[in-house]
């Protein structure tokens, strides 16, 4: 049609006004209190099929139509007679009754006049839809706000063209004209549709009400809440999100911007992270997660009601995890990543000495999985305080802010099993794009206003991500790509050769890794294969996830060399509670043997192949504790 549909018209199209048929009363109540707007398609009414082109000034002439402007080439005039007509009440304008006084695209001899059933159309480009896909659009405007060229698209686009043996739709007619009525409008676009912040945001919401899967103004007790899905989202969350991982980055910007932004993320076939749905909220993410997961999660479900997550990783232990658990049906896992890297950088700036730094964080990793049976928090926070008093602005620092929420994290480690390290590398590279592009500090002035942030978020960054997506599904525009964020530190270190690895199977303590870059060097890695290992390379002494911790971790699982993670112990006494505590209901406890079996029948397997080896002798150390495990399990029954 010659104009877009409003928001409401396009999902109300066909239906009556709220179950009420249209009568003369109300068609009388319309004409009287509400806007009408009539639309016309694009091949019509005119027409010019038999026109001569040459015509002088005549082709000059508009042709006369309702309110708003048709694309009014001459070339597209057919007389299409499809038309209707949009109202809508002035006190409801979110509600519109569509009235087609000619469905069928037929000329005045009820003819059909553009499309596949019009014979004169064929090899022209009436056979084909007027304007390009969504789809095209979509991926032409990713481009552009990528800073790929104007001719680079249309370049790209004519080998794509012709590698399917030539143009086939409306959209393989790409012109320079459709791009720069593209860059037209990026160029003219902003993010204040209004001076006043709030306004603008719910004038945004009306205008992209299909990109809103949740919206609640800031309004007396209730906070401010805006869950934000594009339908490629959507498609990456029910392709990777079904039988994978869902992983909350929450709390990002809280200092710097107005509110603070979770971003879900689902994990590709490379590890890479992939923003999926954005929860903007000026409260803890946590309090508000009834009120905006429900709708996602039946957002999800309407599109596919097989969809399920294999699991959804938590980094607040304010989340409540029987309420994930319920809405996604699957299991919650907690993971330490925001811990982790905020002890890290805080450690590097506060503290000079690095032998300092890598025992510090070793004894913050201990303080963080106390278990129930061990020592107390708060004596564990003491020893750490009293054998570390010399570092004053790391101390002052722990203090003001965890002292009053490790319990909290605490609490919630020895109630939620702990996620592995593998989706942590995704999880840093999606934290530094993010960095990147929404607090690059030549957005400053903007940091106050939400809706600079939603731009910022459905525009570029969703643009950055969709064209990573592209390239690895076609390798196309590979020249494009941005290595620093599409590659993480876990797919770098599945790129070091085994050999460069060098374990120390009579110390433990420490392992190096060959520099792939040169050679002639060796980083250190302490603490190897813990969550909490400490690598002297320049990338982890900036704060971040290295690769050769990474490679290291995965060495020392594959050789079973390393001591057990600290999760594995804090699972094993949670074994111990249960064995000292069974559960009351019957139910739970059958429930609980059943697993328990399992474990051991899975354990009891894992041990005869490696006693008859299939697999790596196990380490004395990992040959007792897997003992002490089936002893555990043999008693529960």
């Amino acid at each position: 049609m010659q104009n877009a549909l409003p928001v409401s018209a396009s999902s109300l199209e066909g239906r009556e006004l709220k179950g009420v048929s249209a009568n003369q009363g109300l068609m009388d109540i319309l004409n009287i209190h509400c806007m009408s707007i009539l639309y016309w398609c694009s091949y019509g009414p005119e027409d010019y099929r038999d026109t001569e082109s040459d015509l002088g000034d005549s082709s000059n002439i508009k042709p006369a139509s309702g309110k708003g402007s048709r694309p009014g080439r001459r070339h597209m005039m057919r007389g299409c007679l499809c038309h209707f007509t949009v109202k809508r009440l002035y006190t409801r304008p979110f509600l519109a009754l569509i009235i087609y006084n000619q469905r069928n695209h037929v000329d005045k001899t009820g003819a059909p006049c553009h499309g596949i059933l019009d014979q004169d159309a064929v090899g022209t480009r009436a056979m084909y839809a007027p304007r390009i896909s969504e789809e095209l659009r979509q991926k032409v405007m990713s481009m552009l706000y990528v800073g790929v060229s104007l001719d680079n698209i249309i370049q790209h686009h004519t080998e794509e063209v012709q590698r399917h043996g030539g143009p086939h739709n409306r959209d393989d007619f790409l012109t320079r004209n459709d791009i720069r009525n593209m860059e037209r409008l990026i160029r003219n676009s902003s993010h204040e549709l209004h001076a006043n912040d709030e306004c603008s945001v719910k004038m945004w919401v009306q205008r992209h009400h299909k990109h809103v899967f949740f919206f609640q103004d800031n309004s007396g007790s209730e906070p401010f809440i805006l869950g934000i899905q594009t339908d490629w989202q959507l498609q990456q969350m029910l392709r990777y999100g079904h039988s994978g991982s869902i992983a909350s980055h929450s709390a990002f910007g809280l200092n710097k911007l107005k509110y603070a932004l979770c971003s879900l993320l689902v994990f590709d076939p490379s590890r890479n992270a992939i923003p999926v749905a954005w929860v903007i909220t000026s409260c803890c993410v946590g309090q508000g997660i009834q009120k905006w997961m429900l709708s996602l999660v039946e957002r999800i479900q309407n599109k596919d009601p097989r969809w399920r997550p294999n699991a959804f990783l938590v980094d607040d232990p304010s989340f409540e995890a029987s309420y994930i658990r319920g809405a996604f049906q699957c299991r919650v896992l907690l993971c330490l990543w925001h811990v982790r890297r905020a002890w890290v950088k805080s450690l590097l700036k506060k503290c000079c000495n690095f032998d300092v730094q890598r025992d510090m964080f070793k004894h913050l990793g201990r303080i963080l999985y106390c278990s129930r049976s061990g020592p107390n928090t708060l004596v564990a926070i003491e020893e750490f305080m009293q054998i570390f008093v010399d570092q004053c602005a790391f101390m002052d620092y722990f203090r003001i802010r965890w002292v009053p929420r490790i319990e909290l994290w605490v609490n919630s480690i020895n109630t939620l099993p702990v996620a592995s390290q593998e989706p942590y590398a995704a999880i840093e590279s999606h934290h530094l794009r993010l960095k990147s592009k929404i607090l690059n500090t030549k957005h400053a002035n903007s940091w106050h206003r939400v809706d600079w942030l939603i731009h910022a978020l459905t525009t570029e960054l969703h643009s950055l991500y969709w064209l990573d997506q592209y390239i690895m599904e076609t390798g196309y525009l590979e020249n494009l790509r941005d290595e620093s964020f599409s590659t993480n530190s876990w797919y770098k270190a599945m790129l070091i050769p085994d050999i460069d690895v060098l374990l120390y199977e009579e110390n433990l303590q420490l392992a190096k890794v060959v520099s792939q870059a040169d050679r002639s060097v060796a980083y250190t890695i302490w603490n190897p294969g813990s969550e909490f290992s400490f690598c002297d390379c320049p990338w982890s002494r900036q704060g971040n996830l290295c690769k050769h911790a990474i490679k290291v971790a995965i060495s020392c699982k594959k050789q079973q060399v390393a001591r057990p993670l600290i999760s594995a112990q804090v699972y094993r006494q949670v074994l111990l509670n249960l064995l000292q505590n069974p559960p009351d209901d019957p139910l739970v406890l059958d429930h609980a043997i059943l697993h328990a079996t399992r474990l051991q029948q899975d354990i009891k397997s894992l041990e005869d192949l490696s006693n008859n080896g299939l697999l790596q002798p196990l380490s004395p150390e990992v040959n007792t504790q897997i003992a002490d495990n089936l002893l555990l399990f043999s008693q529960l029954h």
